[in-house]
């Protein structure tokens, strides 16, 4: 037997937490389903010679669901007072459609989830959000439409999808298959960023080893080559000016170096920007196959999830298409709908494109032979992600060592352009 810590949610919407005694995490489950609760967080804890039942917080008197779930968590409430909140981001949305997934599969009618997420106590921007739905739906409008005033945040394929699913009758299958493709994105983009870090850690450290060694280094022995003049060797004479110059301005490098990003960063805010950054990124050597791979995935995952939840091949097209970051990848894809609306086959359209390796448009062409395309573009989406993750760590197998040596090269440089200065010193000296 196994002692679990429980939240869920009562029938009234108030959010109760407590522990339970069972010999697994589903029969924990059934047993709290049982008492007429749905189960929300589920973990198991250490037994404690207090009891293993410890009695519902929502319990006490003059609970109402916002107040039940701040009683408890008032840890969580202290924490929000000195944490920035920045607004929902997608890993809120991510949490959302997951737990009223949950909610919605147990029985509880789409007002009350959205209830007792309010009383869940989460970031205040969240809070507001879901106020806001949940007076549009008390309202009498469908969680579709009372989410169309966020679509910024949640995209207009996440819309459509739940759309989809009030037409269905399946809102809460619909919201469940939403956090599955929603957790896989995730999984995806931060195991790319993560690989990414360390190269940019070696960046930074490479740039602020140099900028010190020219700056407070190479001026120390400054004062031991005044004599020499034009009898310097000319990498020292390159050297001792450069460190010259990080110590006499090294502030105003610093302004000009943090303008020109924030200039970039402007310029890649604008279409025209946007276009160029996407172009280059498309033709660099190792890299350019793994960000083609890694938007491909994108379009084949969420079409695919489109499809299996009733949305029209073409309508589901143009909203995969979106979903792709890169522009030039995305315009590509904007003559494959034309063809299909005029009787064409998908997989002869997306070989047009020339974006699709012969792999995948097998793999689409089987879908549509088999009638089961929704499957096979899921099964494409999964197979590239195993191509994009081998892909970057093997980018970064051959910039990690190209970074090391670079950083190498320089500060050998600075070293030995001194070393030939002073043995130029002695030499004189002779």
């Amino acid at each position: 037997m196994a002692d679990f810590a429980y939240r869920a949610a009562q029938a009234d919407g108030r959010v109760v937490e407590g522990r339970v005694d069972a010999g697994s995490r589903e029969a924990a489950m059934r047993l709290l389903r049982g008492k007429g609760l749905t189960p929300l967080q589920l973990d198991v804890t250490e037994r404690s010679g207090a009891g293993l039942h410890a009695a519902s917080v929502s319990g006490k008197a003059g609970s109402g669901p916002a107040a039940a779930g701040e009683a408890a968590f008032p840890a969580r409430r202290r924490m929000r007072l000195f944490s920035a909140d920045r607004g929902p981001d997608h890993t809120d949305v991510h949490s959302i459609t997951g737990q009223l997934s949950v909610m919605l599969r147990a029985g509880l009618p789409l007002d009350r989830a959205l209830r007792v997420l309010i009383g869940m106590g989460g970031k205040p921007s969240v809070t507001v959000l879901l106020e806001d739905v949940f007076k549009s739906v008390k309202a009498g409008k469908g969680l579709s439409q009372a989410l169309a005033p966020h679509q910024a945040l949640f995209g207009e394929f996440y819309i459509n999808m739940v759309r989809s699913g009030e037409a269905g009758g399946q809102l809460a299958d619909v919201l469940g298959r939403l956090a599955e493709h929603l957790e896989r994105v995730k999984e995806l983009r931060e195991s790319v960023v993560s690989a990414l870090i360390y190269p940019a850690i070696l960046v930074v450290v490479a740039a602020i080893s140099v900028f010190l060694m020219l700056g407070f280094v190479v001026p120390q022995f400054e004062s031991l080559f005044d004599d020499m003049g034009e009898a310097l060797p000319l990498p020292t004479r390159l050297i001792v000016a450069a460190g010259h110059l990080v110590a006499d301005w090294g502030w105003l490098i610093v302004l000009v170096v943090a303008g020109l990003v924030w200039l970039v960063r402007r310029w890649l805010a604008t279409p025209a920007g946007r276009d160029k950054r996407d172009a280059w990124m498309l033709r660099l050597p190792v890299l350019g196959e793994v960000t083609r791979k890694y938007e491909v995935t994108r379009f084949a995952r969420s079409m695919g999830t489109l499809l299996g939840n009733g949305v029209p091949i073409v309508t589901a097209l143009k909203i995969a298409a979106e979903t792709m970051t890169n522009q030039r990848l995305r315009a590509a894809m904007a003559d494959v709908a034309p063809v299909i609306k005029q009787g064409g086959r998908m997989a002869d359209a997306l070989g047009k494109t020339q974006l699709f390796t012969p792999l995948a448009l097998n793999m689409v062409r089987l879908g549509e032979e088999t009638g089961r395309l929704d499957a096979m573009l899921q099964e494409l989406a999964r197979v590239h992600d195993v191509e994009v993750q081998a892909g970057v760590k093997r980018a970064l197998t051959l910039l990690e060592p190209l970074l090391i040596l670079t950083l190498g090269a320089v500060i050998a440089g600075i070293i030995v352009s001194i070393l030939m200065g002073i043995l130029s010193v002695n030499d004189l000296a002779m």
